[in-house]
């Protein structure tokens, strides 16, 4: 029986070297979304037939994602490893946005935050398409869950 879905998720905190209060709620709105519906489905058989839920453990390491994926009593199922250079510019695209819209939350009309927020939610939309793209015949994810992944994966990328 399938549960093609993720279950916990966790961030290697060493990657991460700095996140400000607003990130930090992106972080945890994220995962918390993400745990509470997501569609996860890894292609790779597995001799026993196991198919979810799984805990995801993600981080980056020299210019890698890692996605260490495990069985719900954490035992080591497969690891996936992606490379981050596609996906450097819809990031470094998504912080500047970001900021902007962390800015004018604060000061802006309510008619310049929707404007931001509108181009915000299309980077990030584009992001997920491409993630989507890059976990092709290897990892089923729906829309949603592509969204609330390159959210954490934004996460593991902040420097400071």
């Amino acid at each position: 029986m399938s549960d093609a879905r993720i279950m916990k998720v966790e961030l290697d905190e060493a990657t991460i070297l700095w996140r400000n209060a607003d990130i930090e709620q992106e972080r945890r709105v994220a995962i918390f979304d993400l745990i509470e519906d997501n569609s996860f489905k890894p292609l790779r058989e597995h001799a026993d037939g196991y198919a979810g839920p799984y805990q995801l453990q993600m981080s980056v390491q020299e210019g890698r994602l890692i996605w260490d994926i495990r069985r719900e009593d954490g035992g080591e199922l497969e690891t996936l490893i992606l490379s981050l250079g596609r996906f450097r510019r819809p990031i470094r695209d998504y912080f500047a946005i970001c900021d902007s819209y962390y800015q004018a939350i604060r000061k802006s009309s309510a008619a310049e935050i929707e404007t931001i927020d509108m181009a915000r939610r299309g980077v990030h939309n584009d992001a997920a398409e491409l993630l989507m793209e890059r976990l092709d015949g290897k990892v089923e994810v729906d829309f949603t869950t592509a969204r609330r992944l390159f959210t954490l994966i934004c996460v593991l990328h902040i420097k400071g």
